[in-house]
C-alpha cells in the first residue's frame, strides 16, 4: 500500500519492534482506547458493504445496465472503491494498534537502557 500513514504506522511499529521507542503504557492507554474505537467503527461499516454491491435499477437497457453494474464495483469493488478505501484504513488502524502495544510492552526495556546510557556519560 503506497499510503504516506500506513508507511508511518509501519516505520512505528518496526522501531517499537527494535526497541528504539517506547510509550508508558498508562500514558498510551487513552491513545490505544482511541485508535480501537476507530477500528471497530470501521469494521462495523465494512461489515456492512455487502449491499454496496447491489446494482441500483436503472432500466433494463445496455446503458442502463452498464451504469448499475460500474456504480455497484466502484462502491463495494477493489481499487478505488468505498469498501476498498475502509479496508486500508481498518489496517493502518489495525498496524498503529499493533505499534503502541508493541511499544508499550517495551517501555520497561527502554527506559532502563535509556537511563543507564545518560548514567555512563555522568
Amino acid at each position: 500500500m503506497p499510503n504516506s500513514s500506513y508507511a508511518d504506522a509501519a516505520a512505528f511499529r518496526e522501531a517499537a519492534a527494535k526497541g528504539q521507542v517506547g510509550l508508558d503504557p498508562d500514558a498510551a492507554q487513552a491513545v490505544l482506547k482511541k485508535i480501537r474505537t476507530g477500528k471497530d467503527a470501521v469494521a462495523a461499516l465494512l461489515d456492512n458493504t455487502g449491499f454496496l454491491a447491489t446494482s441500483p435499477k436503472l432500466g433494463a437497457n445496455p446503458v442502463g445496465e452498464a451504469i448499475a453494474n460500474k456504480f455497484a464495483e466502484r462502491a463495494a469493488g477493489m481499487n478505488d472503491s468505498y469498501a476498498q478505501a475502509l479496508r486500508n484504513l481498518y489496517t493502518q488502524y489495525d498496524e498503529a494498534e499493533h505499534a503502541i502495544v508493541e511499544a508499550m510492552s517495551r517501555y520497561d526495556e527502554f527506559d532502563s537502557s535509556t537511563a543507564q546510557s545518560l548514567r555512563g556519560q555522568l
